[in-house]
């Protein structure tokens, strides 16, 4: 809020932040002139009834008392800031309708009334700058409010004259228009007068790059050059004052005794540029992403003064992870905000067809979007990967529980791998997001940046996988996914350059990755690889079969019996596992004998085998049976 010179009881109008406010609220974000001119039609009826300046009821005419400085309030000046905001949207509505193919018959009528009602807006608004003015003079309007006022009328006086081809006056206008923008973009209190300012400029911008090319300016495409050579002939005839008022605006800035708690906005960098914020809308909520991001700030580096030195070796890395992982919702939920922003702001240009209004060479919206996305991505990222952080150091926490002790490997407990594979493939969605963004792509070492970056979440991923595999006795499945492991992290080396790393050095850092990271990681992957061929063959020797086979014997036997000849038979009886035979009793010498007689008997009666009669050979029959094998 603008002090200035004026005291407690003074106006606070603010022409150009209530124009844009209420154009992009009711339709003129997507250009809807009809509904932006009857919304400024029920908004004057509005004044007119709070104001009690209408002219009465029935047949009589009452005459409204004339406005001077005692009466004046606000809402008078809002009333004719609407009036002039109606006429020039209905003078706006009649040109397009004159546009259409289907209204060629009466084009020159609505284009007639178009400029009727054009001429009616500037009437308005110079009625408001007289007011204005006194109200200035009577130290009851800021300086800053009356070079809005004024910044107003000339763009309006401007494109007028522009409508009506007098390309001349109409630069004249505008130039100096665009040069009080500058000065009170120069001189803003905030971060959102900034951005009002920026949004103004670039909106009268492509007018005076048209006018230029119409009176034949060599360098018509340089706006700012033909600025500064066309106001500071004419800035001193059309605004009244102009050396004072701007002297009093910035003497308002430097006097402002609150300056200290002012919303600044933090310079926005990409690659050593800033980028500028062109729109008061993202602007506010810019903010907010910057408080929150001053708060995790304060998080991570605020020491945990809860903790003892005894327990801060064990208890206080967990606990900061747990405290970060907090952090950043509120970073996320902001920066959200911040996306849906900017992509209505987005769609709303594409829509309109204003995106000739951005000068050629700096940030659009396009670019500030993809910004947020990529800013958004990086801090989701970093939040995952501190959530697995967290999970990891509490699991290796843990020993107490038989069960958990013996599914506990290498210090940490087995049962948390499949969350963190859930949490890896969430990484590794925003970095493939993120790849495909285009602030991303127009950078090389950038875009292998990441590249690298999902080569090596793939490797952590199929690490925590294989282990999950292995703690369910699927050895050949967890060695596939080792053997995988080891693809992706040499493909992530190889992408790797530690000495460009655009997101290690970037605003703000995340997800860093040294050679130190790579080596621990390759040394966890080797040692998983051999300790689950050593269970592999502990379980079942080996065998892509889920279970062991009892009938088959282990592999030592087949190859001992190479060189010793064991009774399997004996041992399982001396282990238990098989009964010993009960041995026959010893028989008498006279049941052997009538064994070994009667077996002599039956030898004796069996009859002999006769032998085969051989036939006499001779004659054909002899001759064609040694051919079919006879005798």
């Amino acid at each position: 809020m603008s002090k200035g010179d004026s005291g407690s009881n003074g106006a606070n109008f603010r022409a150009l932040r209530l124009a844009n406010e209420h154009r992009n609220a009711y339709g003129l974000r997507y250009n809807d002139h009809n509904r932006y001119r009857n919304h400024c039609a029920n908004k004057t009826h509005r004044l007119r009834s709070t104001l009690k300046m209408t002219h009465g009821k029935g047949r009589d005419f009452k005459k409204l008392p004339p406005l001077t400085l005692e009466n004046i309030k606000d809402g008078h000046l809002q009333l004719l800031l609407f009036e002039s905001e109606r006429a020039w949207s209905y003078s706006q509505e009649l040109y397009a309708s004159s546009l259409q193919p289907t209204n060629s018959a009466k084009a020159a009528t609505l284009r007639h009334s178009a400029t009727g009602r054009f001429r009616r807006s500037v009437h308005w608004s110079t009625q408001l700058l007289s007011h204005c003015q006194s109200l200035y003079s009577a130290k009851q309007l800021s300086a800053e409010n009356l070079l809005e006022v004024t910044t107003y009328t000339l763009i309006l006086n401007g494109r007028f004259l522009r409508f009506r081809d007098e390309f001349e006056d109409a630069l004249d206008q505008l130039c100096v228009a665009r040069d009080l923008l500058d000065s009170l973009e120069d001189n803003a209190q905030t971060s959102r007068d900034q951005a009002l300012a920026t949004l103004f400029s670039d909106e009268i911008s492509p007018e005076i790059r048209y006018c230029a090319h119409e009176l034949g300016h060599t360098k018509s495409y340089d706006v700012d050059d033909i600025v500064k050579e066309i106001s500071p002939r004419r800035r001193t005839e059309l605004v009244v004052g102009y050396e004072d008022l701007v002297g009093k605006l910035k003497a308002e800035m430097l006097g402002d005794k609150s300056k200290e708690g002012r919303k600044l906005l933090k310079p926005i960098l990409w690659e050593r540029k800033e980028i500028p914020v062109r729109n008061p809308e993202l602007v506010d909520i810019l903010l907010k992403v910057q408080e929150a991001e001053s708060r995790l700030e304060e998080s991570q580096s605020k020491p945990n003064s809860s903790l003892t030195q005894t327990k801060a070796g064990k208890q206080g890395k967990s606990q900061r992870s747990r405290n970060g992982v907090a952090a950043y919702d509120g970073v996320l939920s902001a920066l959200s905000d911040a996306d849906d922003v900017a992509r209505k702001l987005l769609e709303a240009q594409q829509a309109s067809g204003s995106a000739n209004a951005i000068v050629p060479g700096t940030r659009d919206i396009h670019f500030l979007h993809a910004y947020i996305v990529y800013q958004l991505l990086s801090r989701r990222i970093q939040r995952d990967l501190t959530l697995v952080s967290a999970l990891v150091s509490v699991s290796s926490q843990k020993q107490t529980g038989s069960k958990v002790v013996k599914q506990q490997e290498e210090g940490h407990d087995v049962r948390i791998n499949p969350a963190v594979v859930k949490l890896l493939d969430t990484v590794l969605q925003s970095l493939t997001q993120m790849r495909t963004l285009n602030v991303v792509d127009e950078s090389p070492d950038l875009a292998n940046a990441v590249e690298a970056r999902v080569a090596f979440t793939k490797t952590r991923r199929c690490i925590y996988l294989s282990r999950s595999y292995a703690a369910v006795k699927k050895y050949p499945e967890a060695l596939s996914l080792t053997q995988r492991a080891q693809l992706y992290l040499r493909e992530a080396s190889s992408l790797h350059s530690a000495d460009v790393d655009p997101i290690t050095s970037g605003t703000p850092p995340f997800y860093s990755l040294t050679t130190t990271t790579f080596s621990s990681l390759e040394e966890s992957l080797t040692s998983d690889e051999t300790q689950f061929k050593r269970e592999w063959f502990a379980y079942n020797g080996g065998a892509t079969s889920a279970e062991r086979d009892p009938s088959k014997k282990p592999l030592f036997f087949d190859i001992a019996l190479n060189y010793v000849q064991l009774d399997v038979d004996r041992l399982q009886e001396r282990t238990g596992k098989r009964k010993v035979a009960s041995q026959p009793a010893a028989k008498a010498p006279a049941q052997e004998h009538k064994i070994g007689t009667a077996k002599a008997k039956v030898e004796e009666e069996r009859v002999a085998t006769p032998e085969p009669k051989q036939a006499p050979r001779g004659g054909l029959s002899s001759l064609l049976g040694g051919w079919w094998g006879r005798q």
